[in-house]
């Protein structure tokens, strides 16, 4: 009997170690946006980060500093034995104020620094798409510079037609403004994190776009987009209709197939639903049994 518990024993610790795989999609657990629990963070944030911790994340993209200087929630973290590994900004720190935004970038220990949004008008089109690209471009040369990576994080808007394809080797689907950011862009100073729902929501196939584009994206949202809900190219959706991984309309482990043979590095659960506290647990518990 004393054999058998000692079998057993050896087996929880090696299925918990941190070298051990997450599960068949996932090699490591998966990390988490702040913007999750935003509310929670609003309040306390080192409460927040035990909770988050508690989940078994340690792994954090930090939407917003939460009232912390840099250097104090890198302490936070460093205690937690947490870490930022994105560091998510503003469009005016980031083309204004780009030495500050690196400092704290460094300061909190993130490798990418991400942009989500950036000024527009609707409907997004090639004079816009064409002006983005290029600051992309000139900001993102600035970054790799100082050893930081910048991606760029789509939000559905830019899904835009740009033109149809005339390429006979790949899928006939129209290309997109995001398309045309993507071709326009160096790879070598610009990249992208891709949110799935965000690729979803306006029509787009998430799986099919990482195999079009497998070295551009190095960080992924993972999300579920309600059922019944139909998308638009507005870059918008309300909260609610974000839920539990795996009981929305996304083919979760097709998108996950599809990014083993990507650059993706880090993947970040994200759940804007006023209800995350309850769903990330579950959506954790879906990933690790796919």
């Amino acid at each position: 009997m004393q054999r058998i518990n000692c079998f057993i024993l050896i087996a929880v610790l090696v299925a918990f170690s941190p070298s051990s795989r997450f599960s068949k999609s996932l090699k490591e657990h998966p990390g988490l946006v702040s913007y999750t629990f935003r509310n929670e963070f609003a309040k306390d944030v080192p409460g927040t980060l035990d909770m988050i911790k508690s989940l078994g994340v340690t792994n954090m993209e930090m939407s917003s500093l939460f009232g912390k200087t840099p250097a104090e929630l890198r302490k936070l973290l460093d205690e937690r034995g947490m870490r930022c590994t994105s560091y998510g900004v503003g469009y005016d720190p980031l083309m204004n104020k780009t030495d500050q935004i690196i400092q704290d970038a460094k300061t909190l220990g993130a490798e990418f620094v991400r942009l989500g949004s950036f000024p527009r008008k609707a409907p997004f089109d090639l004079a816009q798409a064409q002006k983005i690209s290029g600051e992309f471009n000139t900001v993102g040369k600035k970054l790799r510079e100082a050893g930081l990576t910048f991606v760029y994080h789509n939000h559905g808007f830019e899904f835009q037609p740009w033109k149809e394809n005339t390429n006979p080797g790949r899928e006939a689907a129209p290309l997109t403004y995001f398309d045309y950011m993507l071709q326009n862009t160096n790879p070598d100073d610009v990249s992208y994190e891709m949110d799935i729902l965000w690729v979803f929501h306006p029509g787009q196939n998430p799986a099919e776009l990482l195999q079009r584009y497998p070295k551009r994206f190095k960080l992924m949202h993972i999300k579920d987009l309600k059922k019944g809900v139909e998308g638009n190219l507005s870059g918008g959706t309300p909260p609610e209709n974000d839920v539990t991984l795996g009981t929305g309309q996304i083919d979760i482990p097709a998108v996950l197939k599809a990014a083993r043979k990507t650059s993706i590095k880090y993947f970040y659960i994200e759940d804007e639903n006023p209800n995350a506290r309850q769903q990330v647990p579950n959506s954790i518990a879906y990933l690790r049994s796919i």
